[in-house]
Formats: C-alpha cells, structure tokens, sequence
C-alpha cells in the first residue's frame, strides 16, 4: 500500500507543477519569473489647479490616449489612480523598459506631465512577469462601451 500512496504523491506534485517554459520565454521571466520595470508615481503637479475647463478635458484626454498608446506597444503594462490621499499621489505607471532613462523619455510625453497637471517619480522595479499579460487580460474583463 505505501508504493501506491507514494506513487499517487509523486503524480499529484508532478500534476501540480505547470511551468510554461515558453511562457516564461514570450514574457521575459527570469528564473524566479520575475523581471525588472521602472515604477513610476505620477503626482499633483505644479499648475493643476491652473489648467480648467476645456483645457483640462483636453490634457486628460490625452493623457488616456499616451497610456492606451503605450500599452499597445507593449511599453506599459499597469496603469491607474490613487484614492484621495495625503501624499499628493494621483497615479502609477509600471513600465516595460530597462532603464530609469528610458521611462523618463515616455512618461515626459504625457500631455498630463506636459501641462505641469503631474509631476513623476521613477524607479527600478522587480517584479512578476506576468505583468506583461494584465493589459491583455484586462482587455477580456473590461464591459464594452455602449
């Protein structure tokens, strides 16, 4: 009997274990399926208060236009607000780019950033690789507009 136990473990952990080494591959993980993005907090800048009306319609418009822009590219993989808070804090980017450097060069064309409505915060950031598929998730989870 303790064979037939054993050999039940041994195929319920083997059946347990789904590494997609492809996946792995297509998403840039690592060993550990981590890889390294820019963070990026986007918070009140210094003309918020300034840019009103139609001036802000447009500035916001665009700056959903930069973020749906850049996730189809691939260049960003979260994007979102924050709640009311004490810290200024208004948004985030996770970016899939290498360096601090080259987040700066996408985040500075924001419209938003451009208009001084935010000001951003880089930084190197570890994380899952399966980051690289929320956009696409989230595409298949998002009620289409009516």
């Amino acid at each position: 009997m303790k064979p037939l136990w054993s050999l039940v473990l041994v195929l319920l952990l083997g059946a347990t274990s789904s590494f997609d080494p492809e996946l792995a591959r297509k998403l840039g993980a690592d060993e550990r399926g981590m890889k390294s993005y820019v963070f990026c907090i986007l918070k009140t800048g210094p003309k918020d208060a300034e840019v009103q009306g139609d001036a802000r319609r447009e500035v916001f418009a665009g700056h959903f236009a930069n973020i749906g822009r850049l996730a189809e590219e691939g260049k960003l993989v979260v994007a979102g607000p924050f709640g009311k808070n004490e810290r200024s804090y208004r948004g985030l980017y996770i970016f899939n780019v290498p360096t601090v450097e080259e987040a700066e060069k996408l985040v500075v064309l924001d419209p938003a950033v451009k208009a001084g409505v935010f000001v951003y915060e880089l930084t190197p950031w570890y994380g899952s690789a399966a980051m690289m598929v929320v956009s696409e998730t989230h595409k298949r989870i998002e009620k289409p507009k009516n």
